[in-house]
């Protein structure tokens, strides 16, 4: 499936036992509510009841007497910042919108939005010192979906929101934070040369990660001015930094020791408990703990965006792609900084067409700022892309899988933000699908087949680790990425193969922010790329030491010395007659030698390849209920190199899984007054075992030149084409074109009523 020929490794893609295996299964892992301190006080915050309410006043003074209470605080405890916008575009961060989400200040913008918070002795004391606190609301009109949002007559979340991207720049407010465009070629010529055009409206819901494990952390602020924080985050490098800029804090004077994390998918790559709990244990003096319920983290921390789309695709009659053109508008929820940008940009990136339009709209409204969720803005798109191309593909009578082979984006091929595709995979995706055995076999009565692909970006970045020899060889692996995917056993086999010494020898962990360089979040799909760079670099520099202490004890050139099978040998007869000497060995030797042997390695890493993932699955379609059953998913998926292919079967599963929810149940459901009537997994519809069908995951093995190993992200791009799959399959099941997400039994039930057969 790769012109590249397969290199044979003696670690690398083998599937060893995971390493934080047994604590997890016998209950010893410590996550982030594990934690405590001699001392610690109970957390907790007070949240608004309504979805649009200007603060008027909060007294605490009531809170603060009641015997127990050792610190209140609210938004005039926390710092203002300035408004501006740091960073790249796409992932821009304004400090002024993130303290106000934090804690709110002059509004509350959603229910749940934290408006204050205190500490004591226990958690009755808490939760009656915040029943004490008089909050003075003034509620006023709010506004849910993205469509009402954008209305001139809208209510306003911020009466000076000015739209940027906008040339000249609106003089009006609105609730359009953003406008963002993209173009390739002339789309109005390209759908004057079309034989077919299909143009279409899509809708999505919020939905949330899901994750098992709330949001915790423990905080501990010291005499001396520093602090600690233990915290159960997907980046406790950016807990720190975070937290050190909303409180006005060097970064240096705070320490973050990361937890093991029970599910992110991009939901804890903020703040949301950590500087509340930091200024109360300033405040108190005593640590102090907080753990949100279910119910707060469904009310106050991020889903992903519900959207509003349009798609309009126009083809030749032979297949050729000709132009495509998307508009997508985005809930960001009560700030801006939705996905929008990277939906426009990931939207038509698996395919080589040769004119493209792409226009984004960032849309504030009443509900939790969103947050990152697997390949964020991508699935989005996808379905509404995906959709339009499976109606194609039946008017113009083609395979799906041959109309998106014929256009597949390729090396080369140019890409609507500019430099060209410089990997390839996708294509290798599609042929692993064709030439599947079950992509033939036939349907009963309302069954259906359903095909779809998806692009990710993945990512690079800052990542750094270290490594430590010990005296019986053993190894110790340090690095700064938090384990949500296997990154500990990774790590570990692609340090084995560069020292080449046994996998059980090597011993990986996470450490703290004061133990190891700076690491970007584990998010993105870098962790495996990037961080495994930094472990390779490491050992490649313990290799050469120790090829420098074996060239001391056998009195020759370093140059003379060579390392193979984690053995130090001579290069040449002309070297000398030495026998080898074992990785063990030199260990052992190290105190006479030179003493300790240690080596670190930081990263910024570039050259990542993108993930390219094609899809397919059959469902029955229940034409009394509308219940949609699952009966066959198959996922190809480019994966560079598997570095532990079990665990990459893992992310495709899992992917697959949340995606699956995503099309057929999961949503945000609000009532009139803009209140989640949902907010729990017993409402909340996510899939259990028996919603699930065997999910079959390919692994297309395209190295990445720019790796050592040939690695790939591969935890994001799995869940981009499920939604539109299913809803292809549903199609093909019963003719009707379900184009509102979740497609839900009523929403069947009703497409089915209505006698509306696709285009």
């Amino acid at each position: 499936m790769n012109d590249i020929a397969p290199t044979r490794f003696k670690w690398v893609g083998t599937r060893p036992i995971r390493p934080d295996g047994v604590p997890k299964v016998t209950g010893r892992a410590m996550y982030g509510a594990d934690f405590a301190t001699a001392g610690t006080l109970y957390g907790k915050v007070i949240r608004s009841p309504h979805a649009h309410a200007r603060i008027r006043s909060i007294d605490t003074s009531k809170a603060e007497a009641l015997p127990g209470v050792k610190a209140v605080v609210t938004a005039k405890d926390f710092p203002d910042h300035k408004f501006e916008y740091i960073g790249p575009e796409r992932v821009a961060q304004n400090f002024w919108h993130m303290t106000r989400n934090v804690m709110a200040r002059e509004k509350a913008l959603y229910e749940g939005h934290a408006v204050a918070a205190v500490a004591a002795i226990s958690r009755s004391v808490a939760e009656e010192a915040a029943s004490r606190i008089a909050i003075d609301y003034e509620v006023l009109p709010h506004v849910i979906d993205v469509d009402e949002a954008m209305k001139p007559d809208a209510p306003l979340l911020f009466e000076d929101m000015i739209t940027r991207g906008i040339e000249p720049a609106p003089t009006k407010p609105s609730n359009i934070a953003k406008r963002v465009e993209f173009n390739l070629g002339d789309v109005e010529a390209g759908f004057a040369e079309a034989d077919e055009i299909v143009e279409k409206e899509f809708k999505t819901a919020a939905v949330h990660q899901a994750y098992i494990e709330p949001h915790a952390c423990v905080a501990h602020f010291d005499a001396d001015g520093q602090a600690e924080i233990w915290a159960s985050s997907q980046g406790h490098f950016v807990i720190r930094a975070l937290t050190a800029k909303l409180l006005n804090m060097p970064v240096g004077d705070i320490r973050v020791t990361p937890a093991e994390i029970g599910g992110g998918f991009g939901g804890k790559t903020i703040v949301y408990l950590e500087p509340v709990a930091t200024l109360l244990a300033k405040k108190s003096g005593r640590p102090v703990k907080i753990v949100m319920s279910r119910d707060e983290v469904f009310k106050a921390s991020g889903p992903t965006s519900g959207s509003s789309m349009w798609v309009k695709i126009g083809v030749k009659r032979d297949g050729t792609i000709i132009a495509a053109e998307g508009e997508f508008k985005f809930q960001a929820g009560a700030f801006p900084g939705s996905p929008v940008m990277n939906a426009c940009l990931c939207a038509f990136a698996p395919y080589n067409i040769p004119h493209q339009h792409t226009t984004g709209y960032d849309v504030v409204c009443n509900r939790p700022k969103s947050a990152a969720y697997r390949a964020p803005g991508s699935p989005i798109s996808a379905f509404a892309v995906e959709s339009v191309l499976d109606i194609l593909a039946k008017k113009i009578g083609m395979d799906p899988l041959q109309l998106r082979l014929k256009n597949a984006a390729r090396p080369g091929t140019p890409m609507i933000f500019g430099p060209k595709l410089g990997h390839g995979g996708y294509a290798e995706t599609l042929e692993a699908l064709v030439n599947h055995p079950a992509y033939k076999t036939p349907l009963g009565p309302n069954q259906g087949r359903g095909v779809a692909s998806g692009y990710w970006f993945n990512g690079g970045g800052e990542s750094s680790a270290s490594v430590q020899v010990n005296e019986d060889g053993t190894v110790i692996i340090a690095t700064g990425s938090p384990d949500i995917g296997g990154s500990r056993a990774s790590m570990a086999l692609m340090a084995a193969e560069t020292l080449g010494i046994d996998y059980s020898q090597i011993r990986s962990i996470v450490a703290d922010t004061s133990s190891v360089g700076y690491t970007h979040v584990t998010g993105g799909s870098r962790v495996t790329f990037a961080t495994g760079m930094a472990v390779v670099e490491a050992s490649k520099k313990v290799v050469d030491e120790l090829r420098s202490r074996a060239a001391m004890i056998w009195d020759v050139d370093v140059d003379g010395v060579i390392w193979e099978d984690g053995q130090a040998k001579p290069a040449s007869s002309n070297v000398g007659d030495f026998q080898p000497m074992s990785f063990k060995e030199l260990a052992a030797k190290k105190a006479l030698t030179g003493g300790p042997i240690t080596a670190a390695a930081s990263v910024n890493a570039g050259g990542m390849a993108p993930g390219f993932s094609t899809q397919f699955c059959d469902v029955e379609v229940d034409p009394e209920t509308g219940k949609v059953t699952i009966l066959r998913f198959v996922a190809a998926q480019d994966v560079g190199k598997a570095i532990h292919p079990s665990y990459v079967e893992g992310q495709i599963q899992g992917g697959v899984a949340q995606g699956i929810g995503w099309a057929l149940n999961e949503e945000y459901i609000y009532d009139r007054q803009g209140r989640l009537d949902n907010a729990g997994f017993l409402d909340y519809r996510v899939p259990v075992a028996s919603d699930m069908p065997m999910i079959e995951p390919i692994l297309v093995e395209v190295p990445n030149p720019a790796h050592p190993y040939g690695a790939k992200g591969v935890g994001e791009v799995n869940i981009v084409p499920p939604m539109a799959a299913i809803a292809n399959a549903i199609d093909s099941a019963i003719h009707r074109r379900l184009t509102e997400l979740p497609m839900s039994p009523p929403k069947v039930r009703a497409a089915l009523d209505m006698g509306q057969a696709d285009d």
